[in-house]
Order: structure tokens, then C-alpha cells, then sequence
């Protein structure tokens, strides 16, 4: 979190986000509450699993002349003096110890004048000195004693790592209210160094974590396009980076997503590019080098002049009265009133959970197209492709993990044991034919064994269990096609209703969730062709087999509300839109490809009959007389009587639209 100690209230230019870096005693009390309200806050974190590090600003104190702080402090940066701290002119460095005739860093190639001068011409305390060491570790206590669980050392490069160390051993363990005795404070040093200057980041490696300012900037060059992702391949300390133990990586930070400390506008990806943004922190997360760290932003209105935002100063949303804004969770778990929240996107959340579900495990199964396709598994945990090239992405691929049906939790979150994206089928040695457009939105899949359909509950990998076989047909899940032929109209849509008809099944009722007669099913993915754009949309929150239309959640494609489970209109003819080559019977075959859950099945049986829509009424298939025996390479006689289409559980099912006439194959 923004550093919490006492800091300036500046007024030219109003409130910007750096004023929380010139701190002015190391009371706390800021522009975010006071003592009472951080107490309050860590606490509350603490109690439910989450941790709270803080940014410490302990290099220097503010240059900002005479005057008082969020706390009512007053300060004279002129004297030296601050008084809430209190520090005097004796506890900074001077001419004794700085060489420039400024007293500021004049050059950063002397690594003197980078730890003893000023940054930025502000006051550089002399953390050398026992009085000076000892406030600063009197104030990293007193957060530890309030449930702080570590640091952020900001500024880090700018002192001497036998001055840290001596503040870091005072330090006291962490408050056993939440940690177990004898924990110490996680501690990371933002050190910027992208080369060619004498101080390196790996002179603070013995003290806690190093932020690897490189990684952001290597990953930013390659998704922006301007090197091939081939590369990636021996990404990591190779590259002359830190060791991966020691590393604390990141795609951008507050600094860099304005231009400033370290890679550039036009390297540096952010939330303003949200789609290599969304790829590169997927590749960060699925990636095992380094500790990784998301960012959480707040927007603001850029102004670029040259290549620089004008408007990098810019605060955080506030109301009139220049207090912080609110963050506002939206329903579909989005922030706003000027909150990012770049955690909360589905793509970047997910991906946490795919970390933890590999934790452990390397880099496996790599494959690249020669240019900016890739893949690559984490053992046999889980497993990332990624397409960000001029082409579509078609190939049949190693994912390396168990047999079954896994949910892509880009495209959708895995919810109670099903997926509101698309599905991805692994068959038993580990093969997946992976599809991705070069004009999607988020052109890359992930799937991993903690979001497998069927399995673990829905807890997205965070407490794995080991994976089950795979299913056959009439036992467990298992992939069921339907097809339904009808010609039908410009603007109409076949949707179809089923599971168990309530003449054969008690309990059922107009609740998918818990009617008896609906069955769990997950929609296999198809692409995502603009032939298939309303069928996607459809198809998303849509759970269950059943029959009563819509299911709440249930996917809109721009006003038009589904009516049922969608199908695809397809055809047999190779090159047409909507070919898929599990049609082979002809044009106007209307497809429901899913994994059905045959367990809820009548002996491996179900219903399911068609509702034509035109997106302002719709009508019902006519009652069927189906045959007494289905044809097919299966074939097979349902085991009752029925007004519906009876299909298999596990097969291809061929019906005609209005007709008792049916196909049952393998």
C-alpha cells in the first residue's frame, strides 16, 4: 500500500500522487486516514488471509519548504528540520558527505553521490548514524506491531546496503495475532537498474527480494510486438536478469506506467494497452521466474507532449473536498468511480490461481511457431498458449496434463465445478487441439488441473486434489454432440430445452440448479469467428440442460436474451462458414457440442427437443414419435417412451427438426 507515513499536503500541483513520497514525520496519518483507521484496516485484512505491505520512504525527507503535514506536523526543509520525527540538520547528509556542488545526484555513474546526495533535492538522511537507524526501525515496528506482514523499500538504490542491513536487524518478528512465532517481515528493495551504472541490484539480495525493473521492460518490447515471443523460451536469469529466487518481477509499476524510473512509454505496457497487457501479465504469472506482483491502478486523463505525459502527476479519484474516492465493485467484479483494478480483471485474477495451482513445477512442452506463437506447460499442472501473431493459432499440442475436460479460465471462471467460458478437451496422452484468433480480444487459453469440469469443487487450483480419470461415455462426464437439422430464416436461432422429461423423474422444477430434471453440462470451445459470435455469447452462464429457457446469468447478444441452450447452424462443406467436421450429413445441422454429466442421465439416456427463436417470439418443435431403434454406429432404443428427441449421453445424436427419425454414432 501507498507509503502511510505523515506527508506533505501539496497545492501546485493539487494533491498528486508523489506528495506521499515526501514524508514529513513517520506519523500515521495521511492522505489515506489516520492511526486509527490503518489499525482498522490491517486488522481487518489480517482476519481474512490477506496481507498488507507497506511502501517505506525512509531515504529522505520532503523538500518542499516551510510547512505542515496531513498531520498537522510542521516541517522546514530550508533548516532541516521536522520536528514530528523529530530530525535536525545533524541527521542528514552534508557537503562532508556529498561531493556535488548542488548537493544533489549529478551523476548517476558515482555510486558516492547516488547514496549521499539528494534525490530529487530532497533532504538525504544519513542512515548511518545510530539516532537516524533507530527512528527509522522505531517506525517499521510500529507497523509490524500493528499486523503489517513486510516492506516495500523505496528508493532503496539510493542507500547504502550496510545502512539498511543495520536498520533491518532491529527489526522485531511479526505480531503472532496473525503469524506464527518467529515470522519475520518479507521485504522487497526497489532497485532500478537496467545496466550500465556501478549499483547493481544484486548487492541487495542478502536483505530480502530486488525488484528486476528488466523483466517489465523485456516482456513489454516482446508484446508490443517488437521482438519475436520465440525468445521467451530462455527467458529468465539467462537474460541477465537476478537470480529467480531473487527477483521480485512485475509488468509495470506506479513509476513506470508514467513514463518515469526505468523502460519508457513506448516499452512499458499498462492497463491503457489492455491487450498485450492482459497477455504479458498471463505470461508473467504462468511464467516461474521470480516472485510476481500485480498491479492495481486508478486511471487518469494522459496529455503526451514528446513522447512524455504532461499529466503523470495526477492523484488518485477523489471527491471535492480532495478526499480519496471510494472504490466502487461492480457487478460483474470491475471497479469503478475511476478505479482500474487490474487484479480484478477475470484474465489477470484467474491467472493467480493457475500460479498457485503449478506451484513447483518447470517449464515443460514448449512449442512456437517460429514467430509470436507460443505454448508451454507447467509440468503436469497446467498449461498456457498464447497467440500474438499476424495468424490465426491452429495445432494440435502437448499440454502435459491428465486426461479430461479443463476450463480456459481466460475466456471464463471455473464455478461450481463447471466453466462460463470455453472448455478445452485433453485426451489421455496429454493432447489438445488448441484454436485461437489473431483478432481476439484475449488471444491466448489457459486451463490447469485446480479448474478441471467436474472436479475440486470450483476452487480454481488453490487446494488442488489429484486428478481423476478421465470420464467414458455413460459414466461420468462425458463429450455428447447433437445434431438437429432445420433450414431455417434470416434472423432466426435454434436453441434447444431438455435433460429428463418430468414424466419420468420426480423433483423436478423450474429451478436449473437444483431441478431434478436438468443436467450439468459444459459447452466444448468451438473458436471465436465472427460465425460464432452470438452462439458464444449465448452459451456463457449456461449451465444445465433444462427446460425452461434462460438460465439466470445466462449470456445476452446485444438485446436478445438465449432461449435455451444454443446451437451453431453448421454445414459439412469445407471452407464455408460454420464447417465443422463433425458434420458429416450435410448443410442446416444445427450443433450442441458438450460435456454432459451422463450420472444425472436416465441409463444414459436424456430428452431434448428444439425452440426456434427470431429474437421477438419463438415456438416450440412439434411432439415427437421417435423411432423404436436409432441407426448409427451405436445406435441404440431408448429405454421409455417419450414427446421428445431421446439422445445418448457420450455419442453423436442426429435428429431432424419436427421428425421421430434418429442417428446414434460413436
Amino acid at each position: 500500500l501507498s507509503p502511510p507515513s505523515e506527508h506533505i499536503v501539496s497545492t501546485n500541483p493539487s494533491h498528486p500522487w508523489w506528495q506521499r513520497y515526501q514524508p514529513v514525520s513517520y506519523q500515521l496519518n495521511s492522505r489515506s486516514g489516520n492511526r486509527a483507521a490503518f489499525a482498522d484496516m490491517v486488522s481487518r485484512c489480517n482476519n481474512v488471509g490477506v496481507r498488507v505491505y507497506a511502501d517505506i520512504v525512509v531515504n529522505h525527507m520532503a523538500a518542499a519548504g516551510i510547512g505542515t503535514g496531513y498531520g498537522g506536523s510542521s516541517y522546514d526543509s530550508g533548516s532541516l528540520s521536522y520536528p514530528g520525527v523529530p530530525f535536525g540538520p545533524n541527521d542528514f547528509n552534508g557537503p562532508a558527505e556529498c561531493s556535488t556542488s548542488s548537493g544533489n545526484i549529478e551523476n548517476y555513474g558515482d555510486a558516492n553521490q547516488v547514496r549521499n546526495c539528494r534525490l530529487l533535492g530532497m533532504p538525504d538522511l544519513a542512515l548511518g548514524k545510530d539516532y537516524v537507524r533507530g527512528k527509522v526501525a522505531d517506525y517499521l515496528n510500529d507497523l509490524i506491531g500493528l499486523g503489517v506482514a513486510g516492506f516495500r523499500i523505496d528508493a532503496a538504490k539510493h542507500m547504502w546496503p550496510g545502512d539498511l542491513a543495520g536498520i533491518l536487524g532491529r527489526l522485531n518478528n511479526l505480531n503472532t495475532q496473525w503469524f506464527s512465532s518467529g515470522k519475520q517481515p518479507f521485504v522487497f528493495h526497489e532497485v532500478i537498474d537496467l545496466g550500465g551504472e556501478p549499483i547493481k541490484g544484486s548487492e541487495y539480495k542478502s536483505m530480502g527480494r530486488v525488484t528486476e525493473f528488466k523483466y517489465g521492460k523485456f516482456l513489454g518490447k516482446a508484446f508490443r510486438g517488437r521482438d519475436q515471443l520465440k525468445w521467451l523460451e530462455t527467458f529468465g536469469q539467462s537474460w541477465g536478469m537476478l537470480h529467480p529466487f531473487d527477483a521480485l518481477v512485475f509488468i509495470d509499476n506506479h513509476d513506470n506506467q508514467r513514463g518515469e524510473g526505468g523502460g519508457g512509454m513506448d516499452t512499458i505496457v499498462t492497463f491503457f494497452e489492455s491487450r498485450p497487457y492482459k497477455m504479458a501479465s498471463a505470461f508473467m504469472l504462468a511464467h516461474p521466474y521470480g516472485l510476481p506482483r500485480v498491479m492495481s491502478s486508478y486511471h487518469w486523463d494522459r496529455h503526451i507532449v514528446g513522447g512524455e505525459d504532461h499529466n503523470y502527476w495526477i492523484g488518485p479519484p477523489h471527491n471535492e473536498d480532495w478526499s480519496t474516492k471510494d472504490v466502487i465493485v461492480n457487478a460483474d467484479g470491475t471497479c469503478g468511480n475511476g478505479w482500474v483494478c487490474e487484479h480484478r480483471w477475470r484474465q489477470i485474477a484467474n491467472m493467480v490461481a493457475f500460479r498457485n495451482a503449478c506451484d513447483g513445477e518447470e517449464i515443460s512442452n514448449w512449442w512456437d511457431n517460429g514467430n509470436n506463437q507460443i505454448a508451454f506447460s507447467r509440468g503436469n499442472k497446467g498449461f498456457i498458449a498464447i497467440n500474438n501473431d499476424g495468424n490465426g493459432l491452429d495445432a494440435t499440442l502437448q499440454t502435459g496434463l491428465p486426461a479430461g475436460l479443463y476450463c480456459d479460465v481466460i475466456s471464463g471462471d471455473f464455478v461450481n465445478r463447471g466453466c462460463s467460458g470455453h472448455t478445452i478437451s485433453v485426451d489421455g496422452s496429454g493432447i489438445a487441439h488448441i484454436s485461437i484468433s489473431n483478432s481476439a480480444e484475449d488471444p491466448f487459453i489457459a486451463i490447469h488441473v485446480g479448474a478441471k469440469i467436474g472436479e475440486n469443487g470450483g476452487n480454481e487450483g488453490r487446494e488442488t486434489q489429484p486428478p481423476a480419470p478421465a470420464p467414458t461415455p455413460g459414466e461420468g462426464w462425458a463429450r455428447t454432440v447433437v445434431f438437429i437439422k432445420k433450414q431455417t430464416q434470416y434472423g432466426q436461432d435454434l436453441f434447444v430445452r431438455g435433460g429428463i422429461s418430468h414424466a419420468h423423474r420426480t423433483g423436478c422444477s423450474q429451478d436449473a440448479a437444483t431441478s431434478a430434471c436438468a443436467i450439468p453440462i459444459a459447452y466444448n470451445d468451438l473458436g471465436d469467428t465472427d460465425h460464432l459470435e452470438k452462439f458464444n455469447a449465448w452459451r456463457g452462464g449456461d449451465s444445465r440442460l433444462d427446460w425452461y429457457g434462460p438460465e439466470q446469468g445466462q449470456g445476452t447478444f446485444g438485446s436478445k436474451t438465449a432461449s435455451g441452450s444454443p446451437t451453431v447452424w453448421t454445414t459439412n462443406i469445407q471452407g464455408e462458414d460454420g464447417y465443422f467436421p463433425e458434420n458429416r450429413f450435410g448443410e442446416h445441422y444445427w450443433m450442441l457440442d458438450i460435456n454432459m454429466d451422463c450420472s444425472k442421465t436416465e441409463g444414459g439416456w436424456f430428452d431434448i427437443k428444439s425452440y426456434l427463436s427470431d429474437g421477438s417470439g419463438g415456438f416450440w418443435e412439434a411432439d415427437i414419435n421417435q423411432v423404436t431403434s436409432c441407426g448409427g454406429s451405436a445406435g441404440g432404443q431408448a429405454p421409455y417412451s417419450s414427446k421428445n428427441h431421446v439422445a445418448r449421453c457420450g455419442y453423436i445424436n442426429v435428429f431432424e427438426f419436427g421428425s421421430g427419425s434418429c442417428i446414434i454414432d460413436n
